[in-house]
């Protein structure tokens, strides 16, 4: 069983390492690349695309919520819950108008042609 854990261990490790070098390669690449762009380099094709995230002030979702109900269904603010909320019609998009900020992430993908 030792040798599990140890297994474990080591893995985790290694994985902390690997996911540290590719932020740092990610980037990276943005500062090269700020826009977005698809272009193959050598034999990899690089896509660096503008992803839109809501991050949502708890607050003012709060002050904007008719229903009790409504924020016992979210508990706290969470994107993934609201976009659902929005699309099964139980809430109106234009009532959260304010509650948010729009930022955006840079992805980058590389794949070997």
């Amino acid at each position: 069983m030792q040798e599990k854990l140890k297994a474990y261990f080591d893995l985790k490790e290694q994985q902390k390492k690997v996911e540290s070098e590719l932020e740092k390669l990610r980037h990276e690449l943005i500062r090269i690349f700020p826009e977005p762009i698809e272009s193959d380099i050598g034999e990899y094709r690089l896509k660096i695309a503008i992803q839109e995230r809501r991050e949502y002030d708890d607050q003012a979702v709060y002050n904007r919520m008719k229903d009790d109900a409504l924020w016992k269904l979210m508990s706290k603010v969470d994107p993934a819950k609201i976009s659902g909320l929005i699309k099964l019609d139980v809430i109106k998009e234009e009532m959260l108008a304010g509650t948010y900020e729009i930022k955006k992430i840079p992805y980058v993908q590389v794949k070997k042609r």
